[in-house]
């Protein structure tokens, strides 16, 4: 059986460990920082055997150096010269194996221009998804436009409702008050507010998500919605679903 974990790193970034029971061989995703890995393998007594990158900011790939000279992974992301190390490069509709699961590559521009996502279907389906889609929010616009970001979130809103999202960041509690802005008059929007709170005292991940879950509560998501366009056409324009995305990414940027 796979399963996830999450190790801390920097102030509020995941990098998101896979493994099975069958296997110390292990898989992670975006290692922006080398130590937190080499600690927990050590003390696990586990090896690292591939690594998957979905972009090519630092804080997901700063520990990619230090982790191939260890262990020599291989190295999966995207098709970019720019990020050193990959010897398995892959983009949109390419799949690939990684822990006894089939894993897809779905581009996901915005971010980045070079941004991918990795979603493997099963019970339950999965998506690591970096800084695209994050819980209650969305990844800030480095790269893209406001239209190829809003493309992508809709690509990975299509996927199945129950499959889990894995974030790299806890930014959670942070756009939800976002979203309780940008959508009042939402009682999904207050439950998680409060669950997440919870967490946080605890100092528990509020990750994963789900993407039912998001589908309730992230105002990037719900951009048709009535009660969010009235509330973002105090910012800007809302006359389509990419009018209300892009006038409220510009919202949030300043939120």
């Amino acid at each position: 059986m796979l399963s996830v974990t999450p190790i801390p790193a920097f102030s509020d970034n995941y990098i998101w460990l896979l493994r099975q029971d069958t296997t110390p061989d292990v898989c992670v995703v975006d290692p922006g920082d080398a130590a937190p890995v080499i600690e927990l393998l050590e003390r696990e007594s586990l090896s690292l055997s591939t690594v998957m990158i979905t972009h090519h900011h630092p804080d997901h790939t700063g520990g990619l150096a230090e982790l191939i000279k260890r262990y020599s992974p291989r190295v999966i992301g995207p098709d970019n010269e720019a990020i050193g190390g990959i010897d398995t490069p892959v983009t949109e509709g390419d799949e690939i194996r990684v822990m006894g699961r089939l894993f897809e590559v779905i581009a996901v521009p915005g971010h980045t221009l070079d941004h991918i996502a990795f979603f493997t279907p099963g019970i339950p389906p999965l998506l690591f998804g970096g800084d695209a889609l994050f819980s209650a929010g969305c990844g800030r616009l480095f790269e893209g436009s406001p239209e190829q970001m809003h493309g992508s979130l809709q690509k990975l809103a299509a996927l199945p409702d129950d499959t889990l999202i894995f974030a790299a960041h806890e930014y959670t509690e942070a756009n939800l008050r976002f979203a309780l802005a940008a959508d009042p008059h939402n009682p999904d929007v207050v439950q998680a507010m409060q669950e997440c709170q919870r967490a946080r005292e605890l100092e528990r991940p509020t990750l994963p998500t789900s993407m039912a879950r998001e589908k309730r509560i992230n105002p990037f998501l719900r951009v048709a919605d009535a009660g969010v366009r009235q509330a973002g056409s105090v910012h800007g324009s809302v006359d389509s679903d990419e009018a209300t995305f892009t006038t409220l990414r510009a919202w949030k940027d300043n939120f």
